[in-house]
C-alpha cells in the first residue's frame, strides 16, 4: 500500500519535469524566431553589422525591445518584430540571451 503515495510522488515529479522542459523549450524558440538576423543562440558571424545578443545584459536587451517596440529606438525591422510580443516573452528573451556565453 506504501507504493501508491510513492508512484504518485513519482508522477508528480515527472510532471514538473516535463512542465519545466516545456517551459525550457518554449523560451528557447522564442528565442530563436531572432536568429536569422542575430545567429543561432545570439552568436553573429565575425563581421556582422548586426549585433550578438548572446551574453548582452537581460536589462539592456529587455530595454531596447521595449524601446523598438514602443517606436523610441530607430530601427529597419525591429520596431515591427517588438511589437509582437509581450512584456513577458520579451523579459524570457532577454533572460535566455543573458545566459548564453558569448
Amino acid at each position: 500500500m506504501k507504493a501508491l503515495p510513492v508512484m504518485a510522488a513519482m508522477t508528480m515529479a515527472c510532471g514538473a519535469v516535463h512542465a519545466a522542459d516545456a517551459q525550457a523549450l518554449y523560451v528557447r524558440s522564442l528565442a530563436a524566431t531572432c536568429a536569422n538576423c542575430h545567429g543561432t543562440d545570439g552568436r553573429t558571424v565575425d563581421g556582422s553589422a548586426v549585433p550578438a545578443l548572446a551574453g548582452m545584459p537581460a536589462t539592456y536587451l529587455v530595454e531596447q525591445m521595449k524601446a523598438f517596440k514602443a517606436g523610441t529606438r530607430q530601427a529597419t525591422v525591429m520596431h515591427q518584430i517588438a511589437k509582437g510580443y509581450d512584456d513577458r516573452q520579451i523579459d524570457q528573451i532577454a533572460a535566455y540571451f543573458a545566459a548564453q556565453k558569448k
